[in-house]
């Protein structure tokens, strides 16, 4: 009876068709949004400019993968030989990319088939979090509300940038899990409620610990959700089981051999050991029968003081930073990161297009808490506005969590505007019907700061910056690279940020990347570019390495220039090459610096 009764369409939806054939809009609306996109970047596709480094590697670790390197090793060859360095990802976002260029070989070439994997792939993922989005407005908001939401994502641009073809690395699918498990937290279904939640958590490990912070305060939310109201069991027992069985299925279907080591990065051993105590706890709590909501706290806190004491005692060396990167590293490299630098270290005009999304979505849901309160509602928006308001604090630890922000703010902002823009609709005034809801509509989707930064003069481009984005923008790019790639195969010393890119699109091996697990290849390229002639030769001649390729200008090489004026890149520039390098011909209007080593 209760199935047959939540499966027939509700009296809003009986009013309003497009709230009742909701997933046609939104199929509509993504294939749209994903012709958009594929138009927007057709240049870029066709030129296979993978323009981040993750997204550079993983196409290296897909290609790898079709070539016969085995599922469970991870390690990529062709950066740190000859033992190739450790790479913290799993198999699972491998998968629709490698199906995709399977899928078009045969028909296309091994080119266009990956031209189309790249394409495509990124925009599977937007698909899946338009889905998981509106499903969770649906159920937050008003079942005619989707439309709103997908409009609000459209202009969320750090969340839209995850999804747009080329971006193939995985935080396209980190961010559709995120919102998965938003949804499933908003389900009124309580036992599918919490398998969603359960299983989107244990997905989202298997890729990566990024969204772990996120999805704890998940799981606490539904823990306290059945403290408050023991009707809530089955919603505990369900993601309990579900998030130990879907993290024991994801460790061993895709954890590779370096992550079943006891490492602190990624769903290895450690992790593997919270989920599977946290899981059985949670079902243990789901069976406490008492009517007092004390008891079931306490028994949570003593649930949650196991774990984390089980923790410390097994893993006491994870209890610190997960990337376990030295303090020489940290200020070498890790530092330099923009990503990784807080919210406010940043220009405003870079800071506040990112926060004012989440700023709207977190008035929207408190808004939409204070009108929920003393309704079964209030309890279903409780864990979303949590995120909303915890994914704001992120911002003030890391850049990066800008794009998981900005999404988490949907439904929010969704709320805020669901209160608003009716009533301007519906204005007996043209003109407050038409400007008031488009005013509406831009503050609510965060656009407002977009155009406020539009009426404030920028600084004009200064000349050295100008001469960075240059080489930023020409080096990477396959015409620039041919002529290093009809060289014989050889292992290159070059900037650290530009290794991937040079190992996706040449047969040349580099000495590091951009990833914290190879720490001693890391320092040795910073070493060589910062220090003296000598100390160059000693890290080419350790690794192996016959050639060096400078881009004088990209944006790593300004802190080689800048932090040692006397290091051995800055040398190179000013045209102090050593005895033992020689100058290797390129073509004239080549961005790049090539040399061989002699001895």
């Amino acid at each position: 009876m209760d199935r047959a009764r939540n499966d027939r369409p509700s009296a809003a939806e009986e009013v309003d068709p497009a709230g009742r054939h909701w997933r046609g809009w939104v199929l509509l609306f993504w294939l749209i949004a994903a012709a958009v996109m594929i138009v927007y970047k057709w240049k870029a596709i066709q030129w296979f400019a993978l323009g981040d480094t993750d997204d550079n590697l993983r196409m290296a670790e897909v290609r790898a993968w079709l070539n016969g390197q085995g599922w469970f090793d991870l390690r990529q060859y062709k950066l740190d030989p000859p033992n190739g360095a450790s790479i913290h990802w799993s198999r699972l976002v491998d998968l629709p990319i490698a199906g995709l260029i399977l899928l078009v070989r045969p028909f296309a070439g091994g080119i266009v088939a990956e031209q189309a994997a790249v394409a495509i792939a990124p925009l599977l993922a937007l698909g899946a979090t338009l889905f998981s989005l509106t499903t969770a407005v649906r159920r937050l908001v008003a079942p005619a509300a989707f439309a709103l939401a997908a409009a609000i994502l459209m202009c969320a641009q750090s969340t839209l940038l995850m999804f747009m073809p080329l971006r193939i690395d995985h935080h396209g699918w980190q961010l559709a899990l995120l919102i998965l498990t938003v949804a499933g937290t908003a389900d009124p279904r309580r036992a599918r409620g919490g398998v969603v939640t359960g299983l989107s958590t244990a997905v989202s490990f298997t890729i990566g610990l990024e969204m772990l912070p996120y999805l704890a305060v998940a799981g606490a939310g539904t823990v306290l959700r059945w403290v408050a109201d023991d009707r809530e069991a089955d919603r505990l027992r369900a993601y309990g089981a579900a998030l130990a069985a879907g993290s024991a299925a994801g460790f061993l279907g895709f954890a590779s051999y370096d992550n079943r080591q006891p490492v602190c990065d990624v769903l290895s051993p450690v992790w593997l050991s919270v989920t599977l105590a946290a899981g059985p706890l949670a079902v243990l709590l789901s069976g406490l029968r008492t009517a007092d909501w004390r008891w079931r706290l306490g028994a949570a806190a003593l649930a949650g003081a196991i774990i984390a004491g089980g923790f410390a005692i097994a893993w006491p060396n994870c209890l610190g930073r997960p990337e376990h990167i030295s303090p020489e590293l940290d200020r070498l490299w890790f530092k330099n990161i923009r990503e990784a630098k807080p919210l406010y270290q940043h220009p405003f005009r870079v800071s506040l297009p990112v926060i004012a999304l989440p700023l709207m979505g977190l008035v929207g849901a408190g808004l939409a808490l204070w009108r929920a309160r003393g309704t079964a509602l209030f309890a279903t928006w409780a864990t979303p506005a949590l995120l909303a308001l915890f994914s704001v604090c992120m911002l003030l630890w890391q850049t990066r969590a800008g794009p998981a922000a900005q999404l988490l703010a949907v439904p929010g902002a969704t709320a805020l505007g669901w209160a608003i823009l009716p009533a301007l609709s519906r204005h007996r005034l043209m003109l407050v019907r038409v400007f008031g809801t488009v005013a509406g509509f831009l503050l609510v989707s965060g656009l407002y700061m977009h155009f406020a930064l539009s009426l404030i003069p920028a600084k004009p481009v200064t000349k050295g910056r100008k001469a960075i984005n240059t080489a930023n923008a020409r080096c990477p790019t396959l015409p620039a690279l041919r002529p290093i790639a009809r060289l014989p195969a050889a292992t290159i010393l070059t900037f650290v940020d530009f290794g991937p890119r040079l190992i996706t699109v040449t047969h040349h091996r580099a000495i590091a990347g951009p990833y914290h697990r190879n720490q001693p290849a890391i320092l040795d390229v910073h070493h060589a570019f910062r220090g003296s002639p000598e100390t160059a030769h000693a890290v080419m001649q350790r690794h192996g390495a016959t050639l060096l390729l400078l881009c004088p200008g990209m944006s790593e090489s300004t802190i080689y220039a800048a932090e040692n004026k006397n290091g051995f890149y800055a040398q190179m520039i000013r045209g102090q090459v050593p005895l033992w390098l020689e100058r290797m011909p390129l073509p004239q209007n080549s961005p790049f610096r090539l040399y061989r080593r002699t001895r």
